[in-house]
C-alpha cells in the first residue's frame, strides 16, 4: 500500500470544509482534480472515507479515522521536513521537470547549466511536452515545475512566474516573394503558403485561431513535429513558417532562410513557470524555480 501526502492534505481540507467544492477553492485546484486524488486515497486505503450529498459530504467511520489520524500526519510531516532542513545543508534528491519546446531550444540549457553548477548532487529528470501537456503535468502531480506558453486559463492550483519573452517570428525562403519586407502582417503570410508545426499544439491552435478571425484561408503545405523540421522545410523552399524566436535562434548561423518580424499584437509571447502550490516544497525544488524565474 503506498499513500500520498498531497491526497491525504487534500481529504483532511474537505473533511475540515464539509465539502469538495469549498476545499477545492481553500487549496486552489480544481474540483474534479481533487475529487479525483480522495478517490485515489479510498482506492488505497481499500475503504470508503466519505458520502457525497446535495448538502456536501459526510464522513464514514474510517473516514473520520483519516481525518484525524492525517491531521497528526500532516503536522508531523511539516515538522520533519523543517528539521531536516535544518540538519542538512546539502541539496539533493531528483526534481521532474516538463519544458515545451520552445523553452528547451530556447534558455532552459544556460539556466540548467547555472543550476547544475550550485548543486550538482540534483538530477533533473526533463520532458518535452506541448504547452497543454506541461500545464496537465503539474496539475497531476507528475512534474514539479512546468514551462508552457502564458495561460489566461491556467488551473487555480498552480503558481506561476516570468520564464522568457519569446515572439514570433517568420522565417522565409532567401527567394520569397514577402523577403524584401522587414515587417509582415499575418495576413499576407498566411495566405503565401505556410509550414504547419505541431498538429493540435499551442502554436498550430493560436494560428489557426487568428486565421478564423481574420477570415484568411490558411495554406499549409506540410506538417512537421518539431521547430527543426520546420526550419528545414522552409530552407528548402516548402513555404513559410511562424516559429518563436527561440526556435530561429538555434539556426543563428544559417543564411538558408530569412528572418522577419512578424508585425501583429499576439505574436509577443510569454512563456512562464508552474508549479503545484504546495507547502512545504522540496528544497531542491524550491531553488530550481529560483533558478529558472527572472
Amino acid at each position: 500500500m503506498r499513500l500520498d501526502p498531497y491526497s491525504l492534505h487534500l481529504f483532511v481540507a474537505a473533511a475540515e470544509e464539509g465539502s469538495i467544492a469549498r476545499a477545492a477553492e481553500r487549496e486552489h485546484i480544481a474540483a474534479s482534480a481533487l475529487s479525483r486524488r480522495i478517490a485515489d486515497l479510498e482506492h488505497a486505503l481499500g475503504a470508503k472515507l466519505l458520502v457525497r450529498s446535495t448538502r456536501g459530504i459526510e464522513l464514514t467511520e474510517a473516514g473520520h479515522c483519516v481525518f484525524e489520524r492525517g491531521a497528526r500526519i500532516e503536522e508531523e510531516l511539516r515538522t520533519l521536513v523543517k528539521d531536516v532542513w535544518k540538519l542538512s545543508g546539502s541539496v539533493v534528491g531528483t526534481v521532474r521537470l516538463c519544458a515545451n519546446a520552445s523553452a528547451i531550444v530556447g534558455e532552459l540549457p544556460e539556466r540548467l547549466q547555472t543550476f547544475k553548477r550550485a548543486y550538482s548532487a540534483v538530477n533533473i529528470a526533463l520532458q518535452e511536452q506541448r504547452s497543454w501537456e506541461v500545464i496537465r503535468a503539474c496539475v497531476d502531480d507528475r512534474a514539479d515545475v512546468g514551462i508552457a506558453v502564458a495561460s489566461e486559463g491556467a488551473p487555480k492550483g498552480l503558481e506561476s512566474w516570468h520564464f522568457a519573452t519569446d515572439p514570433l517570428l517568420v522565417l522565409l525562403p532567401t527567394e520569397h516573394p514577402l523577403a524584401a519586407r522587414q515587417r509582415l502582417g499575418f495576413k499576407e503570410v498566411a495566405a503565401s503558403g505556410l509550414v504547419g508545426i505541431q498538429a493540435g499544439g499551442a502554436l498550430d491552435q493560436l494560428i489557426h485561431e487568428k486565421a478564423e478571425m481574420a477570415q484568411v484561408p490558411l495554406r499549409i503545405g506540410v506538417t512537421v513535429n518539431s521547430f527543426d523540421a520546420a526550419c528545414r522545410m522552409v530552407q528548402a523552399g516548402l513555404g513559410a513558417a511562424i516559429v518563436p524566436t527561440s526556435a530561429a535562434t538555434a539556426y543563428a548561423g544559417s543564411t538558408a532562410f530569412e528572418r522577419r518580424e512578424l508585425a501583429e499584437p499576439w505574436a509577443d509571447r510569454e512563456l512562464r513557470l508552474y508549479a503545484l502550490r504546495k507547502e512545504p516544497r522540496l528544497r531542491a525544488v524550491e531553488l530550481l524555480i529560483e533558478t529558472l524565474k527572472r
